[in-house]
């Protein structure tokens, strides 16, 4: 319920954008929304990137309870920046609500989007999406804050969110993220009565699972299929991973009182997540999944020292990426044996472990072969059709093996700005 009592009414939300924009589109489109609207929409510089990038805030209507939302937090998932200008379109089609705001900073990683920028302007298909893919190694993704006596300065990019956090005080944050293959499904730093079933609703009107049991939230408390509560430090979730959800922005909007949602939305939906029963020979698949992975990643390092890139300040997250991914694949293969090798595990979990077995050598192979694209030399080339030959092979297991189908960009944005304006009405 709103400040005054009435309920936020969710009504059809048109559907047009049939692709996701570039960082330069969706900067165009917010403001071209703010000259439109300038009684209700606002656009301002909050920052910059590492390299000198302009982090943009767009601002709806002026109440005192605030929501932020996150978009481009992850450079791979374009998702992100796209639902952040449709949500503002959806806003300003409505009348203003009192005592409300909406800030949608458009892109938390422009650095990072303009290593992915190339599939945006092309056919979006799924080979395609990986010829031009990068997502940074987990040191340099702005959510994510250093542990304290690290070192380790938090990002500009990090101290923007931070900042704003500390200047809004809202009492929601949404990060709007994709994942490549899989469901949606919802993180959350603390329960939202009501969400869980209206969040269901909206996937299964946009022709998406829920993933009800997700990699991304292993050892997290699931109150109903598809939502995860955030653990509390130390308790709970990958060990191989270090990502850790209690060093986030995530976390860090707690301090205000805020609920954080991470919502994400997949590219190419494999129906399979949503199947929660007991998988009849778990324990095996999952063995298969982690020697595969184990396997490739080794197969994969072996490939490195025909790599170049070091010290090269434009190759560099290249390559920083890849090492970073290769070093972390056979821990995680081996957390999944200790931990849940001898445990019953459902379809869904199973499917997700041979996703991610399939997904990690992809998204190596795919950046490899970026970064040996000019380098010369029998060694060179004999890299090159090797990262080829797993390129392909993953792609084929994706398809084939796991079904996955593209959703349609209209129909992510649909759902993805269908939870945002549950959430905060859930909330209210």
């Amino acid at each position: 319920m709103t400040d005054t009592g009435r309920r936020i009414r969710l009504r059809p939300l048109d559907t047009r954008p049939a692709r996701y924009p570039t960082p330069a589109q969706a900067e165009s489109a917010a403001r071209r929304l703010a000259l439109r609207h300038p009684d209700r929409c606002r656009l301002r510089e909050v920052g910059r990137s590492r390299a000198g990038r302009p982090l943009l805030l767009l601002s709806v209507d002026r109440g005192p309870r605030a929501v932020l939302v996150v978009g481009g937090p992850h450079p791979n998932e374009p998702i992100g920046t796209a639902g952040t200008v449709r949500l503002a379109e959806v806003l300003l089609e409505r009348p203003a609500r009192p005592g409300l705001s909406w800030h949608l900073l458009l892109c938390l990683d422009p650095d990072g989007a303009a290593l992915n920028t190339g599939w945006l302007d092309g056919p979006l298909t799924m080979r395609r999406h990986y010829e031009h893919f990068f997502r940074p190694s987990f040191e340099e993704q702005p959510e994510l804050l250093p542990a304290p006596g690290s070192g380790r300065p938090p990002m500009p990019e990090s101290l923007v969110l931070t900042g704003l956090i500390d200047e809004l005080r809202p009492f929601l944050q949404c990060s709007l993220h994709g994942v490549d293959f899989g469901g949606a499904f919802v993180q959350l730093t603390r329960p939202v009565r009501g969400l869980a079933g209206r969040f269901a609703r909206s996937a299964e009107r946009a022709g998406v699972p829920l993933d009800v049991d997700s990699y991304d939230a292993i050892g997290w408390a699931s109150p109903d299929p598809g939502t995860y509560l955030m653990p509390d430090p130390g308790a709970g979730g990958s060990r191989a991973l270090p990502d850790e959800p209690e060093l986030s922005t995530w976390s860090y909007a707690a301090r205000h009182g805020a609920v954080t949602a991470v919502l994400e939305v997949p590219m190419w939906a494999v129906d399979a997540v949503g199947d929660a029963r007991r998988h009849p020979a778990g324990a095996r698949a999952l063995a298969a999944a982690a020697g595969e992975l184990t396997a490739r990643a080794g197969e994969l390092t072996a490939l490195l020292p025909s790599v170049p890139g070091h010290g090269d300040e434009e190759r560099g997250p290249l390559l920083r990426t890849v090492e970073s991914s290769l070093a972390v694949a056979p821990r995680v293969a081996e957390e999944w044996l200790e931990r849940w090798g001898a445990q019953p595990l459902t379809a869904s979990r199973v499917t997700t472990a041979g996703l991610v077995a399939a997904r990690v050598p992809l998204r190596v192979a795919s950046v490899l072969l970026r970064l040996l694209a000019d380098v010369r030399g029998p060694g060179a080339e004999a890299a090159r059709e090797r990262a080829r030959a797993v390129v392909t092979d993953s792609l084929d297991r994706l398809r084939h093996r796991f079904g996955a189908r593209w959703v349609p960009v209209q129909e992510q944005l649909a759902h993805q700005t269908r939870a945002v304006l549950t959430t905060a009405d859930c909330l209210l």
